[in-house]
């Protein structure tokens, strides 16, 4: 893709600086993130640049203060916190039908900072920087049922981890805790049987079904427990990683760097929307970038450009490894 295909209504992607003023930038904090020591810098650094900062006290809080900007005409509206403070912010955002109006920025105040790292947002002093003058650039979000999500949805075995991981292994090893918390549980779990429907013909089939230890549905360019896919093409990269002798599991991991890659076991699919059904009656524990949902059933499609948001200079669409 290039720059002249990256727009958002009749106007192309800038920097952040160069239609917004500090009054116009507003900051959603959420204090109790990460290692909880970033609050300082951020209202310091905030307060140099006359930029507003609000924070959260209860969970949703996000949601509420990011429909509550959109009300206000706020242009630029910054999250700081992790994955999930994210999620919470561009859901209000959608709620308020406000995603073509509000260009969003990232504060990374995380543990992991999965989609700061991934839109190449590094540190508070960086995010900071690109505040004033980032370059914009309009990406994918992903959608399942109603519920916009920037980076993946997952099920199964690594879902089962986004829940359970211990917030002292998480500040201990960070990411890698979620690796280490899916090989503790691997060898009681109880695979998905599943059925998973793209309407799309692919050399996988339209429809796959079977035992599933877990589904990474990828937007962004990495996700947790593994897996690459573009932001900016208006497909998710589907990961489905089959049952198999835990031993097998725990080899292939390693190779693969915990299931990305080709194997025996893992299956690969592109597509703009997906349908998984479970085949059993209790429901599933899905996990939208960190945020834990039961659904039977679940339909999920791209929203192609959907967001614009504030990148850093490393920032780049296309997978690497």
């Amino acid at each position: 893709m290039t720059d002249k295909d990256n727009i958002r209504g009749d106007e192309h992607t800038g920097t952040a600086g160069s239609d917004t003023t500090g009054k116009q930038c507003r900051i959603i904090l959420n204090p109790a993130s990460g290692t909880e020591d970033h609050a300082d810098e951020v209202h310091s650094r905030a307060t140099e640049r006359g930029y507003t900062v609000v924070e959260t006290t209860e969970p949703g809080d996000a949601v509420t203060l990011a429909k509550e900007a959109a009300e206000d005409g706020v242009r630029l509206l910054a999250a700081c916190g992790g994955d999930g403070t994210i999620h919470h912010v561009i859901h209000g955002l959608d709620q308020a039908d406000a995603l073509d109006d509000v260009t969003v920025a990232v504060i990374p105040g995380g543990t992991g900072n999965n989609f700061a790292q991934n839109i190449g947002v590094m540190s508070i002093e960086q995010a900071f920087e690109l505040l004033d003058a980032g370059e914009k650039r309009c990406i994918d979000l992903g959608v399942a049922d109603t519920e916009p999500f920037m980076n993946s949805c997952i099920a199964g075995l690594t879902a089962k981890t986004s829940s359970e991981t211990d917030s002292d292994l998480k500040e201990r090893f960070g990411t890698l805790a979620y690796a280490i918390t899916g090989l503790q549980h691997a060898a009681d779990f109880d695979p998905l049987h599943v059925e998973i429907d793209t309407n799309e013909s692919t050399a996988a089939g339209a429809t796959w079904t079977g035992d599933a230890l877990c589904i990474l549905i990828g937007n962004a360019r990495r996700f947790p427990g593994g897996g690459q896919a573009n932001v900016e093409d208006g497909r998710f990269d589907i990961t489905i990683v089959e049952e198999m002798p835990t031993n097998e599991m725990l080899t292939e991991a390693a190779i693969q760097r915990f299931f990305g890659g080709e194997t025996e076991h893992v299956t690969h699919i592109t597509s703009e929307h997906l349908e998984i059904k479970h085949q059993q009656e209790k429901p599933i524990e899905f996990s939208l970038d960190g945020e834990i949902s039961n659904h039977k059933q679940l339909s999920l499609h791209v929203r192609p450009r959907a967001l614009e948001i504030v990148v850093g200079p490393e920032y780049t669409p296309e997978p690497t490894a």
